[in-house]
């Protein structure tokens, strides 16, 4: 069970960086092609929303899980980097992309800013969000 949710979490997590560029793109296209913040943009955001908080929440199962996570917390870990960055800082990192998502999608879901804004601070919040997942993806296990 433990290889099935370690699997599923890395697929996913490379849907997640796959789609979370593809909403950039996209509504950066749209935001200077002065596009309303319609139905499309919706969608791709609630998407990416999604996607992430499903990720978020099969890597707090694993975190409690699997021996490299809380179950490995000590001192001594501390001190040893690869322990380190499963241990803390993969999952705060994460878990902070998650955060910085979710702000994105609920500012742009405020009507009152004009398209824009909304435009833009999803491009903000989801972007920092991308590039965090991005660096904390353990990229030194695929050698």
């Amino acid at each position: 069970m433990l290889n099935f949710i370690k699997e599923f979490h890395n697929i996913i997590g490379m849907v997640i960086l796959f789609l979370l560029l593809i909403i950039i793109i996209g509504i950066l296209i749209n935001l200077l092609l002065k596009k309303p913040f319609g139905k499309f943009s919706k969608i791709l955001t609630l998407s990416g929303l999604i996607l992430v908080h499903l990720q978020i929440s099969f890597g707090i199962i694993l975190y409690f899980l699997s021996p490299l996570g809380l179950e490995n917390f000590s001192g001594d870990s501390m001190k040893h980097t690869i322990s380190r960055f499963y241990i803390v800082e993969h999952p705060v990192g994460m878990i902070l992309a998650a955060v910085l998502i979710t702000i994105g999608y609920k500012k742009a879901k405020n009507t009152k800013l004009s398209d824009a804004k909304r435009h833009t601070r999803v491009l903000i919040y989801y972007g920092i969000g991308f590039a965090l997942i991005s660096y904390l993806i353990p990229w030194f296990l695929w050698n």
